[in-house]
């Protein structure tokens, strides 16, 4: 309690003279004056990220998802569809199936021969008591040191756990305001896109959150480090491109530190705070002109949480991300039925507009690609961050968790990204005449939509925009403070450097304007894609090895128990 009574205090000497600052750069227009600055200074580097290859005059096609959708393409092929093929096997993993073999390997407990050893492998506690006995025999099966620890069952959290650390991370403001944008300006068809984008990306997931698990380090005191990072120096390094490892490495830790400040705190900060003044009365809100005061709130909570890291981070988020898609989808599916008789048109509105599109930006290309870029920007499947929280997952096999991970673009994409996509088009808010709205007017026009059939809905969805913005925030503390110690090593002074000025930038990004800080901190985090996609698919050999491992220990214990 001490350790944390001093942090807290120290926070709170960072982020008074930042919130202090904050209010007179409302009032002077100051902070428009550095957002203008800020975007002279990375203009270029944003433009670059989001080029646009012309191909006509009217269908552009930002480069970035070339990588995304080709590598997507590539693993969906290479492991047999298991974006499909393991959805079932990924359920079975989370509901905890398979955890006695994760926890200590089919060969010690049924033997090589899928015969048990002595065991009764229907009795959890029998098993429980031979652990020291597996221990032993772990210890000794004649591995080097580096893979015991590799291919032990190290960990800090559950799948389920891991797998909604992930998930907070994603599952947010761009499933609510990224959605009424794609639609807004691609039309219902859109929405088909965003589908299959979604599907696309369990792959990705899959393969990026195993090798994940696989290169992940271990610390005398249990805490793991994982991610990008490590497996493409590791990884890389074991294919004898070691040099090639530690640029990709090194690029994409800085890359993810700065996506960690700019998209995954301030903005997310900025929106919540707009949603609470937009709900508490606009400029008659007692929140008008003080929304530095609502990032202190959230600053200090977000400060709670982080101080006790990743086993903090899913404790919290472990109850709240199930709350949130409850909560979202069952309003979803409140506003679909209530209006039922209209959901076979909103179906064929989504079909004809997908290939048949009609006055509409770029045709069907154009459709396709509002539907692949807003489904990139939520659920981040190919860019590497959600790799880092599920690395902490308790498993002796990195493919258990890689099939978990290929839920999570599911759940963000295919049922989030297309609940908001039907409430929207069944309450007639697709039009041709929102397809200038920013996020923040797009929250709104996505609130309205639940407001005409659910006319108490607006500050539901406000709670939801807030812990989605909290969630999200947490989360992306833990990514962005993996990567700054790996540039800058793990000591107690490097990590409340980082968490201490994470929490200030909550509290500048409540009261900033953050027009070009955005678009520099998205850019950042589509930058991350790049080194990761590079590793990822020279590495895809490996993780078929992790699948075909794991698979291979299902069998021998289904043999034991037949």
């Amino acid at each position: 309690m001490k350790r944390i009574y001093k942090v807290c205090l120290s926070m709170l000497a960072f982020i008074m003279p930042a919130f202090v600052f904050a209010q007179e750069a409302a009032e002077k227009g100051l902070d428009e004056k550095i957002d203008d600055a800020f975007g002279w200074a990375t203009g270029d580097y944003v433009q670059a990220v989001f080029y646009q290859i012309p191909f006509t005059d009217e269908i552009k096609i930002y480069w970035v998802l070339f990588p995304l959708i080709l590598g997507a393409l590539f693993f969906t092929v290479y492991f047999k569809f298991i974006n499909l093929t393991g959805v079932w096997r990924a359920i079975q993993v989370v509901r905890g199936k398979y955890e006695d073999i994760e926890k200590f390997g089919a060969e010690t407990l049924y033997g090589e021969d899928g015969i048990a050893n002595g065991v009764d492998i229907n009795n959890v506690d029998d098993i429980e008591a031979h652990i020291d006995e597996f221990s032993d025999e772990i210890a000794n099966d004649g591995d080097i040191k580096d893979t015991i620890r590799d291919e032990s069952s190290d960990g800090e959290v559950s799948h389920f756990q891991a797998l909604t650390a992930a998930l907070s991370a994603t599952v947010g403001l761009g499933n609510i305001a990224g959605v009424a944008v794609a639609v807004s300006v691609g039309g219902a068809g859109a929405t088909f896109w965003m589908i299959v984008a979604g599907f696309l990306g369990m792959a990705s997931k899959f393969v990026e959150c195993t090798l994940g698990v696989k290169y992940r380090d271990v610390g005398p005191d249990g805490t793991v480090y994982g991610g990008p990072m490590y497996y493409l120096t590791k990884g890389l390094k074991s294919m004898g491109l070691a040099g090639l490892g530690k640029v990709l490495a090194v690029l994409f830790a800085i890359m993810c530190i700065g996506g960690s400040f700019g998209g995954g705190n301030m903005f997310q900060a900025n929106q919540a705070a707009q949603m609470v003044e937009n709900i508490t009365g606009g400029t008659e809100s007692f929140l008008y002109g003080y929304k530095w005061a609502f990032g202190l709130f959230m600053a200090v909570f977000v400060g709670i949480v982080i101080i006790g890291g990743i086993k903090s981070i899913a404790k919290v988020t472990d109850k709240i991300v199930p709350f949130m898609v409850v909560i979202y989808v069952g309003a979803s599916l409140w506003v679909i039925f209530a209006r039922f008789d209209l959901i076979g048109e909103a179906f064929t509105q989504i079909i004809d507009g997908a290939f048949s599109p009609e006055g509409v930006a770029g045709g069907a290309i154009g459709v396709l690609i509002q539907g692949f870029r807003r489904a990139a920007f939520s659920n981040e499947a190919g860019v590497g961050s959600a790799s880092i929280a599920h690395s902490a997952v308790k498993t002796k096999y990195a493919a258990s968790e890689g099939l978990v991970a290929l839920l999570e673009p599911f759940i963000d994409t295919v049922v989030v990204c297309t609940m908001t996509a039907l409430v929207l088009i069944i309450t007639g808010n697709v039009s041709s005449e929102n397809a200038g709205l920013n996020d923040a007017d797009a929250i709104l026009l996505t609130s309205g939509a639940f407001e005409s059939v659910i006319s108490w809905f607006p500050y539901v969805l406000t709670l939801a925009v807030v812990l989605f913005a909290f969630s999200t925030m947490i989360s992306w503390s833990y990514y962005g403070y993996q990567a700054w110690a790996y540039l800058f090593g793990r000591t107690t002074r490097t990590e409340y450097t980082y968490k201490i000025l994470f929490c200030v930038f909550v509290v500048i990004g409540s009261a900033a304007s953050l027009g070009n800080v955005i678009g520099f901190s998205d850019a950042m985090i589509f930058s991350m894609m790049v080194p990761n996609m590079i590793g990822i698919v020279l590495l895809a050999p490996k993780v078929k090895k992790e699948l075909n491992r794991y698979m291979s220990a299902i069998k021998l214990k289904s043999k034991a128990i037949d």
